[in-house]
C-alpha cells in the first residue's frame, strides 16, 4: 500500500476514534479513566506483567464502547424509527460494555488494590522508573490528551488540523524524552530541531495555525518533563 494511501486510510481510522470520542460522553470519560489508571499503575510500582494485564483490560474497555457507538449508528442507519428490534440491539451492545468495564473493574482490583493496601499503611510512595519506561507511558498520556482536546474542540481531520496540533505534541514530546534519555546536548539539539522542523510544517502547509502548533507543542513538553520529574 502506498504511504500516501495508507496515511489517507489511518487519518480516516483517528477520524472515527475523534468522532466517537466527541459524540460519545462515556467514551471520553474512558480515556480520562485509562490514562488516570496507566498513570496509577506507575506510581504503584506494579510488575510488568500486571501492567501488561491492566492496558490490555483498558484497550478492551475502549474498544467494546466504540464497537457499540458502531452498532448503534448502524442500528439508527437500518432503522431509523422507533423500532422494538433496535432497542434490543442497542440494549445487547451496551450490555457488553458494563459487561466489559464490570470485569476490568475486578481485575483493576484484585491487581491494584495490594498496592494501594501497602500505601495506606506505609505511606505513598512513588516508584521510580526506568526512562524508557517513562518515554512510553509519556508518549501514550500525549496522544491521548491530543485525541480528548480534539474531539472537545470538534475541529479539523485528526492528522490535519484542529486544536492541538498532534504532530507537534509528539514531536516535542520525543524531543523531550530523548533529551532525559540521553542527557547529550548535541543529540538534544538535533532532535528539537527536527522537532521544530515538524511543527513549522504543519504551518507551511496551513494544517495548522501557529497557535494550535504552539499549544501542541507545550502541551508534548509539559507532560512529558512532569513525568520525568515525577518517575525519574
Amino acid at each position: 500500500m502506498p504511504f500516501r494511501q495508507w496515511l489517507r486510510s489511518a487519518n480516516f481510522a483517528i477520524e472515527g476514534i475523534l468522532h466517537a470520542a466527541k459524540t460519545q460522553r462515556h467514551l471520553r470519560y474512558h480515556f480520562f479513566s485509562a490514562a488516570a489508571v496507566l498513570i496509577l499503575s506507575y506510581i504503584l510500582g506494579v510488575s510488568r506483567t500486571e501492567f501488561l494485564i491492566i492496558a490490555l483490560s483498558v484497550i478492551a474497555v475502549l474498544l467494546a464502547e466504540m464497537f457499540n457507538t458502531a452498532i448503534e449508528t448502524i442500528v439508527d442507519i437500518i432503522l431509523p424509527e422507533h423500532s422494538e428490534k433496535a432497542r434490543i440491539a442497542k440494549d445487547i451492545a451496551a450490555g457488553a460494555v458494563l459487561i466489559t468495564a464490570f470485569g476490568v473493574a475486578v481485575i483493576g482490583y484484585i491487581i491494584l488494590f495490594p498496592y494501594l493496601r501497602d500505601s495506606f499503611h506505609k505511606g505513598l510512595y512513588i516508584t521510580k522508573h526506568s526512562k524508557e519506561e517513562i518515554s512510553l507511558i509519556a508518549f501514550i498520556i500525549v496522544l491521548i490528551l491530543v485525541v480528548i482536546t480534539k474531539a472537545y474542540f470538534g475541529k479539523g481531520l485528526p492528522l490535519r488540523g484542529g486544536m492541538p496540533s498532534g504532530h507537534s505534541a509528539l514531536a516535542f514530546s520525543v524531543w523531550m524524552a530523548i533529551t532525559y534519555m540521553t542527557e547529550n546536548f548535541i543529540i538534544s539539539l538535533f532532535s528539537f530541531m527536527l522537532a521544530v522542523i515538524i511543527a513549522q510544517s504543519r504551518v507551511i502547509t496551513k494544517a495548522h495555525s501557529p497557535w494550535e502548533v504552539i499549544l501542541g507543542s507545550l502541551m508534548g513538553v509539559s507532560v512529558t518533563f512532569l513525568l520525568f520529574r515525577i518517575f525519574s
